[in-house]
């Protein structure tokens, strides 16, 4: 399998989910910041634009990282990274959803409506009269984990999922961008550190 890969969270989360997996991915790097994803040869591959793509052998091709982590969990499902069972599967799915509402989408919101506006205003749709409540609307999510996330270890319990993935990929991009899990956050800067920890040297 080919992994059409680039900078930036999202394709960061299949590369530590294939890493776990022991999934080979090739990999091909597509230049956003240059906007090579924006010309006709990439929109051939992936119409959307975005990254990350994984090409499988006979010249498929899945975008979006919920499809591509679905798709890798059956093809190898060893450690389960979703669930081993139906109970396990919804529970997972559960604190994704909520990890990709609460969290992901204001806090890439804020950054396009703000930091990230020059390169992306002429991509996608960037609300910089509302990145400051986008940013806000993030550290909230932030402190609702905090408050309602099991943290018996990882975000679902004792098992570690693509939502302790999906969370250290965005923990980390927000620092970069002037959105950090705020302070007041202690076990959730506890889980950082042992994920950190967990995935050193693994891009």
């Amino acid at each position: 399998m080919k992994l059409y890969n680039s900078i930036g969270p999202n394709p960061r989360l299949i590369r530590l989910f294939a890493a776990e997996k022991g999934a080979p991915l090739s990999r091909v790097e597509v230049d956003i910041v240059a906007g090579e994803n924006r010309q006709p040869a990439y929109l051939a591959i992936n119409p959307t634009g975005t990254t990350p793509v994984i090409e499988l052998d006979d010249g498929s091709r899945i975008a979006e990282t919920t499809a591509i982590c679905e798709y890798l969990e059956e093809l190898f499902s060893s450690p389960a990274l979703i669930g081993a069972n139906e109970k396990a599967r919804a529970h997972t799915r559960m604190w994704w959803r909520r990890a990709d509402q609460i969290i992901v989408q204001p806090l890439t919101a804020g950054f396009r409506g703000a930091e990230g506006f020059e390169l992306f205003k002429n991509r996608v749709p960037c609300y910089p009269d509302a990145a400051e409540d986008f940013k806000r609307a993030a550290q909230e999510g932030w402190r609702w984990f905090e408050a309602h996330g099991e943290h018996d270890q990882f975000i679902c319990g004792s098992r570690c999922t693509v939502v302790d993935l999906l969370l250290l990929c965005f923990a980390e991009f927000g620092e970069q961008v002037g959105q950090p899990i705020p302070e007041d956050c202690e076990r959730l800067g506890g889980w950082l550190a042992m994920m950190r920890e967990r995935y050193a040297g693994i891009e």
